[in-house]
């Protein structure tokens, strides 16, 4: 709207500056804003460009549902209001550690308008939800115990959202506020329980070694020893967590922005204590999420109090208790300790890493796992000694954030690249070539790499010729080379399910188990069905279907693209075999169940199926010391959608902008 408006008042005269300027306060990073300005300058000018037309594989067509989220057509979930709605809002703890003596609901529950005010012993099921862990209370109870300042101590439901707001303010609580634990050093060393009945403040240890390191270290010609701690940061997705619940006949159909229905319909049906089969989970496409919706944030209250008032209900967070509930990115304290030899090749790496997990188990036993995986990026070390501590304090909880543990990990080994490039007197550069990865080489916790792996060199040779012209120029500038696994890996089962379905009206409808957030999910279903089948892209129908078992849990690390794609492509396939009957429903599944874990102690473990990598490089304007250019070389196999793909990656740079120079939350 701030775009249109500047177009509406100055025309051709629109400068991409003065848009840039003037776009500059929205929370919004993921899209680098490269094709926005792109976009307000084409339309600044007149200068439109025709949308290119949709196809199979490898083309740039237009994404899924662009028009109707441009025009503002297509709802999200605080848009839709049923008959006779209610709203919600939450009552969040004042301390981070407080023992909860009483809560007096009395002065809420006097407030025109309000029709019940609800608690811990309201909940019929039980209390505690999670992912992985079942330990994240959805309500704090009378006798009970605050962890951080995003738990919920009531729930009022009223006429109308101000209504509530206003009451869940009178709601009155006593307490007695106890020491807080916001180091996770201190934390680790403490003999008393940071979180509330949970037995020790270690969530999880991840730990592989190879080869005897402390000898490699002491026959190493350079050595360096440093401690790299990284900053805790919020996703700052556009729409904050929105939910609608409205009872059925036999239960309750809800409305979810969430990353994994399915987990948010599970869990939900054991808070209310009723067969999952009475809950129907719709997924709403939503405004943004980065790994941030993967937990249930108001899920559970939302339909606990459309289950005891059997009305409608909705809740939509406010920024700021978005801010307070959601997991962030973790703060990891990571010591390094790395040798090489004379010429640079490295010898040994020993690592130890304390992430920050926050009181509830969210993922992040799995992001500390995944940081350990990678903490040698994507380099050959012939020994290693790695052990990831995840650890609870009262914190905000630490969970999923696009990267998951790898970006950690790999900002301290590049660290330790540039110190013993110096040490070497080689360039970052030249270092990184002499370390990469090859077809054969082991990398970090056992897996013996394949021709993929390529990538790696592939992506440090692109950015060669930039880098050696700014080397020349005396430019300041920074390099990195890094790897990230597709899927989850480690052991983890993975299977998904899609449907392809003819109708009677020549259409094709593509059913999958994929939450749209901005990626382009959707878009790479009908892709791969257009490939596969040959059919007119403007006949297929994507459709999110949670009414079948399709679920193929959290839609994170890029599996939507990775599973889903495999499992519409089989759907396709069956359908052909079968002469594409219509009205029949062809299942499609892939399967990615064949994963070690680093813990299995396997001689060749296949930790990860696939991966990704990617080499970035800084130049710095050599007066102002601000970012001058960035380049960006990202290997990512066969793009489904180029023209998503680039975008991705200059979401991908902008964020890692924000990450390294400007952006942090504070515990």
């Amino acid at each position: 709207m701030r775009a249109k408006a500047l177009i509406d008042r100055k025309g051709e005269a629109l400068t991409r500056e003065e848009a840039a300027r003037h776009l500059g306060g929205h929370l919004c990073r993921c899209t680098g804003y490269v094709k926005i300005l792109d976009a307000v300058e084409s339309l600044a000018s007149g200068d439109i460009p025709v949308p290119l037309p949709r196809g199979g594989v490898g083309s740039r067509g237009v994404k899924v549902e662009a028009s109707e989220l441009s025009l503002g057509d297509r709802p999200f979930i605080d848009d839709l209001a049923p008959d006779g709605l209610l709203h919600a809002a939450l009552r969040l703890a004042d301390h981070a550690r407080a023992d909860i003596v009483s809560i007096d609901t009395a002065a809420a529950e006097e407030v025109n308008g309000v029709h019940r005010v609800l608690t811990a012993a309201d909940v019929p099921g039980a209390l505690r939800v999670g992912i992985i862990h079942t330990d994240w209370p959805v309500m704090i109870p009378e006798g009970g115990r605050t962890s951080y300042l995003g738990d919920v101590l009531a729930v009022v439901v009223a006429d109308d959202r101000e209504t509530a707001r206003e009451a869940a303010a009178l709601v009155a609580v006593e307490q007695v506020p106890r020491t807080v634990y916001s180091d996770p050093v201190v934390a680790l060393q403490a003999d008393e329980d940071a979180v509330w009945e949970l037995d020790g403040n270690v969530l999880s240890v991840s730990t592989y070694s190879r080869g005897d390191v402390e000898a490699a270290l002491a026959g190493s010609a350079h050595v360096v020893e440093e401690v790299f701690q990284t900053q805790r940061i919020e996703h700052a997705f556009v729409e904050p967590e929105s939910t609608l619940a409205v009872p059925t006949d036999d239960g309750l159909y809800m409305y979810s922005g969430g990353q994994g229905v399915w987990d948010d319909r599970n869990q939900v049906a054991s808070v209310l204590g009723i067969d999952t089969g009475r809950i129907t989970v719709e997924l709403v496409s939503n405004g943004g999420a980065f790994g941030g919706k993967e937990d249930m944030c108001n899920q559970a209250h939302t339909a606990l109090a459309a289950w005891l008032l059997q009305r409608p209900v909705r809740c939509t967070l406010s920024r700021e208790e978005s801010l307070l509930m959601h997991p962030k990115r973790h703060p990891i304290r990571m010591a390094y300790r790395a040798g090489c030899d004379a010429d640079g090749k490295l010898t040994g790496l020993w690592a130890r890493m304390i992430g920050d997990s926050g009181p509830y188990a969210s993922v992040g036993m799995k992001v500390l796992e995944r940081a350990a995986g990678h903490a040698s990026g994507p380099y050959v070390l012939p020994t290693i000694d790695v052990e990831s501590t995840a650890v609870r304090t009262n914190n905000p909880v630490g969970g999923a954030f696009r990267g998951f543990g790898a970006n950690q990990a790999q900002f301290a080994m590049e660290g330790v690249m540039d110190r013993l490039a110096e040490q070497v007197g080689i360039s970052g550069w030249e270092i990184r070539s002499r370390n990469v990865v090859t077809p054969g080489a082991i990398w970090g916790p056992g897996q013996v790499m394949d021709d993929g792996c390529l990538g790696a060199r592939a992506c440090l040779d692109e950015v060669k010729a930039a880098y050696d012209e700014a080397v020349a120029d005396g430019r300041p500038v920074g390099l990195g080379l890094g790897l990230k696994n597709s899927g989850l890996g480690n052991g983890f089962k993975e299977v998904a399910r899609a449907v392809v379905r003819f109708t009677g009206d020549g259409r094709v409808e593509v059913r999958h188990c994929w939450t749209e957030m901005g990626q382009g999910v959707h878009t790479v279903a009908l892709q791969v069905a257009v490939e596969e089948l040959g059919v007119d892209p403007e006949t297929v129908d994507v459709i999110v279907d949670t009414t079948r078992e399709l679920g193929a849990g959290q839609t994170t690390g890029s599996r939507g693209t990775l599973m889903g794609a495999g499992s519409v492509a089989d759907a396709c396939h069956n359908a052909l075999a079968d002469g594409c009957r219509p009205d029949v429903d062809y299942e499609g599944e892939y399967r990615v169940d064949w994963t070690n874990s680093m813990n299995d102690g396997l001689e060749n473990p296949v930790i990860h199926s696939t991966f990704g990598y990617a080499a970035q490089m800084v130049v710095l304007d050599p007066e102002t010391g601000l970012v001058d250019c960035v380049v960006a070389a990202h290997d990512v196999g066969r793009a489904v959608n180029p023209l998503m793909c680039e975008g991705q990656v200059e979401g991908a740079v902008h964020m890692g902008l924000g990450y390294a120079l400007t952006e942090g939350f504070p515990p």
